[in-house]
């Protein structure tokens, strides 16, 4: 019976192609400026650490004197971070800066270029579970002791050594030797919530190199770098904050007992008179993965707002819609008459007719998914977005012909209820 109300449905559609192309056209526009909003908030919302969102710790410390900012800054000074580093309190922890280098080989047909890097520490691999396709993490003591290795990304790999196993070979940073010691597989977190500074929805690093170097080789920060009070001297010797520094705490019981550790390390720099805010009552802030999206506000509000805009201009073209179906509908009032008639029930009547608005949905969702991926790549072009935000996730290939099937059946329940409740004796009459 579907197939046969399905038949006559593309039937109907053919017979009035300008009114039923008006119908598509208008649920394809509000469909199309639904998704495109719906596919930035599911991009920016999603939490990449998945069941690691709450065993992933972003460490804040108040480390400003009074009169400063407002809120707890996300980086951490260098001389916090060395002592922290030295900790043994939680059982992973990772320090890290982005920066950036010109990557060269001994290969004369690579030019060299310069790539993003991340300078951190060796637990960093495991607490942010980096797939590996060679070798893996630096050695331990290259964490304390400065070491030139590197860990490389697919994409560099198969540029550099045509995708075999490189680990071993050399490569130049800033035309000093690198030894491989890892290659990583394909790796993307969006947003890459362990540094948000640098862009939410920016590329992973495809170079990973030992924290202990950025003392030793005076590497500049890619990123953020907030001073509260005037300072000469580098940055090794100020209190500007400008490393990113988490911590892995697997139980309740660690996070408490790194929660006091912390408490106690306040308690050890006010005494060498650091942190001189005494209005205060707490200045740790241990913030999981969840908490850190959401008080870097990776989600603007903005973005809230356009959601329930795009969503009231879905309602328009809906009213709409509901307009012509009705209109079209009572013009085949005499020929539903007449199927009333030889026996066909209200419920027959009304169920065809929603399967037609279903299918009208149904092209309207897929020239609207059309319209989302054409607008996207327009916007991303014209004002140099971030790629990521210009790819339509999986889901929303699913997502959108089921809102505009459902949103279409909604509006078009009334045209179908007024043509089954038909009279065949009105029009048994005029004919």
């Amino acid at each position: 019976m579907f197939s046969h109300y399905l038949d006559l449905a593309w039937r109907s559609i053919r017979k009035t192609p300008m009114m039923s192309l008006l119908m598509v056209f208008a649920i394809s526009i509000g469909i199309g400026i639904t998704i495109m909003t719906l596919n930035v908030h599911q991009l920016m919302a999603n939490n990449p650490a998945g069941d690691r969102s709450d065993k992933l710790y972003s460490v804040n410390l108040w480390s400003q004197g009074p009169d400063s900012w407002d809120e707890f800054a996300v980086n951490l000074s260098f001389q916090d971070v060395m002592n922290l580093r030295k900790s043994d309190a939680a059982p992973r922890k990772a320090a890290m800066i982005a920066t950036g280098m010109a990557l060269t080989s001994t290969n004369p047909e690579v030019e060299p270029k310069l790539e993003h890097v991340r300078a951190t520490d060796r637990d960093f691999f495991a607490m942010f579970s980096v797939p590996f396709l060679f070798g893996g993490p630096w050695e331990a003591g290259a964490d304390s002791e400065p070491a030139r290795v590197v860990v490389i990304g697919k994409t560099i790999n198969d540029a550099l050594f045509q995708g075999k196993n490189s680990v071993g070979e050399v490569v130049y940073l800033d035309n000093k030797p690198f030894r491989v010691v890892g290659v990583i597989d394909d790796w993307r977190v969006l947003p890459k919530f362990y540094d948000l500074h640098n862009g939410p929805t920016n590329d992973t690093e495809k170079l990973f190199i030992p924290f202990s170097l950025v003392e030793q080789e005076k590497y500049d920060p890619w990123g953020n770098v907030s001073g509260w009070k005037y300072e000469d001297g580098d940055l090794f010797n100020t209190e500007k904050v400008w490393i990113q520094f988490w911590a892995e705490l697997n139980t309740p019981a660690e996070l408490e007992n790194y929660r006091n550790f912390l408490d106690g390390y306040v308690d050890s720099q006010q005494q060498l008179g650091r942190f001189t805010d005494m209005s205060r009552s707490s200045w740790v802030r241990l913030n999981d993965v969840a908490n850190h999206l959401k008080d870097n506000k990776v989600v603007p509000e903005d973005n809230q707002i356009l959601i329930g805009l795009s969503l009231l201009f879905l309602l328009v073209c809906l009213v709409n819609i509901l307009g012509l179906m009705l209109s079209k509908f009572l013009k085949r009032a005499p020929e539903v008459g007449v199927r009333r008639a030889i026996g066909a029930s209200k419920r027959q009547i009304f169920a065809q007719h929603l399967v037609e608005v279903g299918l009208v949905g149904m092209l309207g969702g897929c020239f609207g998914l059309l319209w989302a991926w054409g607008a996207l790549h327009y916007l991303a072009s014209r004002f140099a977005l971030d790629d990521a935000l210009t790819r339509l996730d999986p889901s929303i290939w699913f997502i959108a012909p089921g809102i505009a099937i459902g949103s279409a059946i909604l509006a078009g329940m009334y045209p179908a209820w007024v043509i089954c409740k038909t009279k065949p004796s009105v029009y048994l009459k005029s004919q």
